[in-house]
C-alpha cells in the first residue's frame, strides 16, 4: 500500500538545524534547565546508594549480625525513594515549566504568522491542515520539551553514573554487561529510520482526515451534503481517510513494540551473561555474594536507561517531524508585508488612485505548506472521485458572486487600471460577471498587491504605509458578510473596540438594523449564530454596514448584495447607503440603479480593464457595453 512505502526521508542534517533552532526557544529559560540539570544529576547520585546498601547488608551487617546497623540501612532504604519520589516531583514541575513556556512561545508565533499570511495563502490552503499544525504538531513538540529531550538527558546521566559504579565494583562483568549495547545501536537505528517515516506519514493522513471533516462539518458543507443527498458517500469517504489513519497507527504500533521487544530479548542477553559468569565467579570465590546482588540491581537500571537512550531516536525523530512541520509554517514568506520604514496613514482625505495597475492571480509555491509526502494521493477534498487534477480558476475565487462567462477567462485578473477617485465621491463599477470588479476592490486594502503600478491614497503609495493604519482607513463590505459566533454587540464592536454604546447603537440605526436588534428576547446580547446563519441575507448585510459606520473609515468598499435580499430589505440598505457614502470615498460594485444614477464616476469593466468611464447619461449616449448591459442587466424592463 503506497502509504508505507513511498515517503522518501529527509536528511539528517535537517533534524540538526532544526534542534539547534528548537534549543535557541529554551534560551529564556536556562536558569530553570541549570536547576533541572542539578536535580537529575542528584536523583542520579541518590539511586546509586541502594545497590551499595543491599552489598554492605548482604557481605558484612548480616554475616556479623549487627541490629543496629540493619535498623539503620532499613531506614536507609525507605528514605532514599522518599527523597528520589520528593525531588522527582520537583524536577518535573520545572521541566513543565520550561515545556509550556518554550510551548506557548512556538503555539503563538505560530498562530501569528498565520495570521499574516495573505488572502491566496487561504484560498490555497485547508483549514483541516492549518489546525493539524497549530494542534497535533505543537503537541508533538510539546511533548518533545517536556519528556523526550529530559528523558535523553536523564537516561544519559544515570547510564555513566551506573556504568562508573560497576566498572569500579567489578571491571571485567561491567564489560560483559555493556557487550550487547552495540546490537542495541543497530536495532535502534534500523527502527528509528522506518518509525520516522511511519511517523511522517501518520501525521499527514491525519492532516487530510481533519481538513475532509472541517469541510463537511460546516454548516456550508453540511448544507450542501443534505441538499444533494450525500450522506452515504461522505460517510465512504471519510471512512477511507480514516482507514488509512488506522492502518498507519497499526503499523507504528507494531513497529513500536518491535522495537521493546528487541531491545528486552538483548537486556535478557546481558543479564543471563553477567549472573551466569558472576554466579562462578561467586562459586569460584573471586566474588562476594553481595556484589552480584550489588551488580544484579544495577544491571537493572543500566538497562532500563540504555533502553532509553536506544529508544530516544524514535522520539527524538518524532520530536524533530513535529518542530520541522511548525518550523515550516513560521517560515512561510508574508507575501503582503509592511515596508521597512512603513508610515502611518494619518486623517488621509480619502483621494484613491488606481495608476496603471495589472494584476495576475498566482500561486507562489514558497508561500504554501509544502504537500508533504502525499505523492500518489489526490490532495483535494472532492478530487480523488475524478480522473486527474483540475486547477482552480483565481477569477472563481475572487469573483465568487457570479458565474464567470467563458469569455470572461483570461491570464490577466487586471490590465491597465488606472483611475482617480476624488475625496468623498462615489464610483460606481460595472461591468459582466468575472470582468475584474471584486478583485481590483480587494486590492485597495492590500488583500493582494498589483503586479505592476501603484495604488495610491493621498499621493501615498499603499505599500509604503503600515498595514494597521491603511486598515483603520478602508472599510469594506464583502457580498457575503462574515459574523463571529457570538453576540451582536461583540460583532459590532469588531468594526471599533473601545465604542461605547451611544456609538454603536447610532450605527446600528444608521444602518437601519437597530429596530430589528431591539426586538430580538435578548437584543445586543443575542447570539448571532454561527457564520451569522440565523439571520436573513439583508440583515446580515446591514449588520456587516454598521460594523463598518463604527469603525468610520474615509474609503468605503463596498459589494451591493441585492440577489438575496427582499424588497424591504433593499430599501433600507438604500437608505442606510446615502447616509454611510456622504462625505466617503466610495468605490461600489453596482446593481442598484439608484446608485449607478448617484455615481460621480462609472467604470464599466470587461476581461480585467476600464472599457468606458463617465456618468449614467454619457455613456449611455456612447452606446457601447454599459449601454447594453443596462438594457439586459441593470434596468432590462426600459
Amino acid at each position: 500500500h503506497h502509504i508505507f512505502n513511498d515517503a522518501p526521508e529527509k536528511k539528517p542534517e535537517i533534524t540538526w538545524r532544526v534542534l539547534k533552532r528548537v534549543l535557541s526557544y529554551a534560551i529564556p529559560y536556562r536558569k530553570l534547565i541549570i536547576w533541572m540539570l542539578l536535580l537529575t544529576v542528584t536523583v542520579a547520585g541518590l539511586s546509586l546508594i541502594t545497590p551499595l546498601i543491599l552489598r554492605y547488608l548482604i557481605d558484612e551487617t548480616l554475616i556479623s549480625g549487627d541490629l543496629q546497623q540493619l535498623l539503620f540501612f532499613s531506614i536507609a532504604l525507605l528514605l532514599i525513594p522518599l527523597s528520589l519520589g520528593a525531588l522527582n516531583v520537583l524536577q518535573r514541575s520545572i521541566n513543565a515549566r520550561v515545556g509550556e513556556g518554550v510551548v506557548f512561545n512556538l503555539r503563538t508565533a505560530l498562530f501569528s504568522h498565520m495570521q499574516r499570511m495573505s488572502l491566496g495563502f487561504f484560498t490555497n490552503t485547508k483549514v483541516g491542515e492549518l489546525m493539524s499544525r497549530l494542534n497535533n504538531d505543537v503537541v508533538g513538540a510539546q511533548n518533545a520539551i517536556s519528556t523526550t529531550f529530559v528523558n535523553i538527558i536523564t537516561n544519559f546521566i544515570q547510564a555513566i553514573a551506573i556504568l562508573s559504579v560497576m566498572f569500579v565494583l567489578e571491571w571485567r562483568l561491567a564489560l560483559l554487561s555493556v557487550a550487547v549495547f552495540p546490537l542495541f545501536l543497530l536495532i535502534a537505528r534500523n527502527l528509528t529510520r522506518r518509525l520516522r517515516r511511519i511517523i511522517r506519514i501518520q501525521l499527514d493522513l491525519n492532516a487530510k482526515m481533519n481538513a475532509l471533516a472541517n469541510e463537511l462539518l460546516n454548516i456550508g458543507g453540511s448544507l450542501l451534503i443534505k441538499l444533494f443527498g450525500r450522506a452515504a458517500e461522505e460517510d465512504k469517504r471519510f471512512q477511507d481517510r480514516a482507514v488509512e489513519v488506522r492502518d498507519i497507527g497499526v503499523r507504528r504500533a507494531i513497529i513500536g513494540m518491535l522495537f521493546w521487544v528487541s531491545i528486552g530479548l538483548f537486556s535478557a542477553i546481558g543479564i543471563a551473561m553477567v549472573y551466569g559468569v558472576g554466579g562462578y565467579m561467586v562459586i569460584a570465590g573471586t566474588l562476594t555474594i553481595g556484589t552480584i546482588v550489588a551488580m544484579g540491581a544495577y544491571l537493572g537500571n543500566l538497562y532500563a536507561s540504555l533502553q532509553g537512550l536506544a529508544n530516544a531516536p524514535v522520539d527524538f525523530a518524532t520530536s524533530m517531524v513535529s518542530f520541522e512541520r511548525v518550523f515550516e509554517v513560521i517560515d512561510l514568506p508574508l507575501e503582503i508585508d509592511e515596508a521597512p520604514q512603513a508610515k502611518v496613514l494619518k486623517n488621509p482625505r480619502g483621494r484613491l488612485e488606481f495608476d496603471n495597475v495589472t494584476f495576475r492571480y498566482q500561486v507562489n509555491e514558497k508561500a504554501l505548506l509544502k504537500n508533504v509526502q502525499r505523492s500518489g494521493q489526490v490532495d483535494t477534498v472532492l478530487g480523488e472521485r475524478f480522473i486527474g487534477n483540475s486547477t482552480v480558476d483565481e477569477n472563481v475565487i475572487a469573483e465568487k458572486e457570479e458565474f464567470v462567462s467563458p469569455n470572461q477567462a483570461r491570464e490577466l485578473a487586471l490590465e491597465n487600471i488606472s483611475f482617480t477617485a476624488e475625496p468623498g465621491q462615489l464610483v460606481a463599477l460595472v461591468g459582466p460577471s468575472g470582468s475584474g470588479k471584486t478583485t481590483l476592490t480587494y486590492l485597495v486594502p492590500r488583500l493582494y498587491d498589483p503586479n505592476n503600478g501603484r495604488i495610491l491614497i493621498d499621493g501615498q503609495n499603499i505599500r509604503d504605509v503600515s498595514l494597521s493604519s491603511l486598515a483603520a482607513q478602508i472599510g469594506m463590505v464583502t457580498q457575503e458578510a462574515y459574523l463571529f459566533h457570538d453576540t451582536f454587540r461583540a460583532n459590532l464592536l469588531y468594526g471599533k473596540l473601545n465604542a461605547t454604546k451611544k456609538e454603536m447603537e447610532a450605527a446600528a440605526k444608521t444602518a437601519n438594523i437597530h429596530d430589528f436588534i431591539m426586538g430580538l428576547p435578548e437584543r445586543y446580547e443575542t447570539v448571532v449564530g454561527e457564520r451569522g446563519y440565523r439571520l436573513s441575507g439583508g440583515e446580515k448585510q446591514r449588520l456587516a454596514l454598521a460594523r463598518v459606520i463604527l469603525k468610520d473609515p474615509r474609503i468605503l468598499l463596498l459589494d451591493e448584495a441585492t440577489s438575496s435580499l427582499d424588497s424591504e430589505s433593499e430599501t433600507l440598505i438604500q437608505e442606510a447607503l446615502k447616509l454611510v457614502m456622504a462625505s466617503r470615498t466610495s468605490i461600489v460594485i453596482a446593481h442598484r440603479l439608484s446608485t449607478i444614477l448617484a455615481a460621480d464616476l462609472i467604470l464599466v469593466m470587461d476581461r480585467g480593464q476600464i472599457v468606458e468611464h463617465g456618468k449614467h447619461t454619457e455613456l449611455l449616449a456612447q452606446n457601447g457595453l454599459y449601454a447594453r448591459l443596462y438594457r439586459t442587466q441593470i434596468h432590462p424592463k426600459s
